[in-house]
């Protein structure tokens, strides 16, 4: 059961602590798979650690955090080889694709060496809820700022581009990336950018940004814009979700 659209939830956010297991699956990630509209069955979520090298250890907490809320959580695993026989078969199926923080540059690499970028598109225009957190978020931008070269962030700018703007994640966070961005999009290296505090995640249908949600209190999300050669910053105050 797709959604009626192409949809997008972009993050930096989805993980709480969990008293029992290492986390659980915060709003966020909740409100991705409400997204989706499924009912009457346990949601398929198909999560991707490309960007931290799928790590199996992180993919069992992942598994452990499906099995508290319910979800068939399955993991695509690129190292050392696809899992699964089929990718886009696999993509195709899943109500929900959740994709991982880490490097977005090594992603990237990864998924052009895999031609995942077709497959993600071909899930995007099907209905599957494409999500994640971080390089999950950046991914699906034309870009974003990003510490995969090293401490001192740089700009990423070969993104998915299923979205046409710039994406900036832990924007209250890390006390580089709102002056880089506003950097950035004034000299021309991001266009447009879409920018989260820790918690918040952005709703797209289409290509639309139709609204900003939060699983933590007092967070905001920001949209940069060029005016001459000076960004300027619009702040949007998200919709609290309720944390399951």
């Amino acid at each position: 059961m797709p959604a009626d659209q192409p949809t997008i939830l972009a993050t930096s956010g989805g993980y709480r602590p969990s008293s029992r297991t290492f986390l659980e699956f915060d709003a966020l990630v909740h409100h991705a798979v409400e997204l989706s509209g499924v009912t009457g069955r346990r949601p398929k979520v198909t999560v991707v650690g490309t960007a931290m090298g799928d790590q199996r250890y992180l993919n069992d907490h992942l598994h452990q955090a499906g099995r508290v809320a319910g979800f068939e959580i399955t993991t695509l695993d690129l190292f050392p080889m696809p899992n699964h026989d089929d990718v886009p078969g696999l993509l195709l199926d899943q109500d929900v694709v959740w994709v991982n923080g880490g490097s977005v540059a090594n992603l990237l690499a990864v998924w052009q060496v895999h031609d995942l970028a077709p497959a993600m598109r071909a899930a995007w225009e099907a209905g599957v809820v494409l999500s994640g957190v971080s390089a999950g978020s950046i991914c699906w931008y034309l870009g974003g700022t990003t510490d995969s070269f090293g401490p001192e962030l740089r700009a990423v700018t070969n993104g998915l581009a299923l979205l046409p703007y710039g994406n900036g994640v832990h924007y209250d966070s890390e006390a580089r990336r709102r002056p880089l961005v506003h950097e950035l999009v004034a000299n021309g290296t991001l266009p447009t950018t879409h920018c989260t505090d820790d918690g918040v995640g952005l709703v797209y249908h289409g290509t639309e940004l139709v609204e900003a949600v939060s699983e933590r209190d007092n967070k905001g999300a920001y949209i940069v814009t060029r005016e001459g050669d000076t960004a300027v910053e619009e702040r949007l105050e998200p919709r609290r979700l309720v944390n399951p």
